[in-house]
């Protein structure tokens, strides 16, 4: 072998070697969090039973279950509000190192982030006036010229909205958490939420109808919170804290106390 071959084959090593440095120390953020005893969350805060903002904070399934994971870790939480429309610029411009609130997990979503084992499995429904639902009782019948939609943006349900329902009559309500008073006073006819939210609404307002629970518009999914993708010791870490809470059935207790 000559000379020339073993000095290239040296470099390779070399390149290899510093690849795998690279990948052991993959971030920051993990060592930040730790050393202020800060877990920045992002969330909406509209999207009820998951995450909800009231005058004295945020509330739900989802708030309980990322302050058990900061405490697990030792850190304290600082809320950072955001939109639907901004979630995913928000994260990927550091202003949180974790999103929750209701987040599907999807494709498109996870091309670009991170995102914990999915939770609550749920399909796309309707939130309609029980006084309509047996005008509901078909996909079809929401796409139809006569039927109002209102819609929040920014998220999946507005996606589904302007995928499936372009004959109907659509228009944006900037505040999620508003739209099922619209509809229960008949400002409009529909919005498209999913299984939980719905329920949530239909259980707390007799005017409210969740129509197709048992068909749904949607194959089944699952929630799960939003990670950056810049730090593999981060993500480790949180995924380890969130298979610590479920095995000790800590993860259970907070979905029975919210969704059922």
């Amino acid at each position: 072998m000559t000379f020339r071959k073993i000095s290239a084959m040296a470099a390779l090593a070399l390149t290899a070697s510093l690849a795998l440095v690279h990948t052991a120390q993959a971030g920051p953020r993990l060592d930040k969090i730790l050393e202020s005893k800060v877990l920045r969350v992002g969330t909406p805060g509209d999207y009820r039973p998951f995450a909800i903002k009231a005058e004295n904070g945020y509330s739900g399934h989802d708030i309980d279950v990322i302050e058990l994971v900061a405490k697990e870790m030792g850190v304290k939480i600082e809320y950072v509000p955001t939109s639907w429309p901004n979630l995913m610029k928000d994260i990927q411009a550091n202003k949180f190192d974790v999103a929750v609130g209701g987040i599907t997990r999807n494709v498109t979503r996870i091309r670009q982030i991170e995102m914990l084992p999915g939770y609550a499995p749920f399909g796309k429904v309707a939130l309609v006036r029980a006084a309509d639902k047996a005008r509901f009782s078909k996909p079809d019948d929401l796409n139809q010229p006569s039927v109002r939609v209102i819609k929040n943006p920014g998220g999946t349900n507005e996606a589904y909205v302007l995928e499936k329902l372009k004959a109907a009559q659509v228009s944006t309500h900037d505040k999620n958490a508003e739209i099922p008073a619209l509809i229960a006073e008949g400002k409009g006819d529909a919005m498209i939420t999913e299984t939980y939210e719905a329920l949530h609404y239909s259980k707390a307002d007799p005017r409210l109808h969740a129509a197709y629970l048992d068909a749904p518009l949607t194959p089944i999914n699952t929630l799960g919170f939003m990670l950056p993708a810049d730090d593999a010791d981060y993500s480790r870490v949180m995924g380890f804290v969130w298979g610590l809470l479920a095995d000790r059935g800590s993860l259970k207790q907070v979905a029975d106390k919210w969704l059922k």
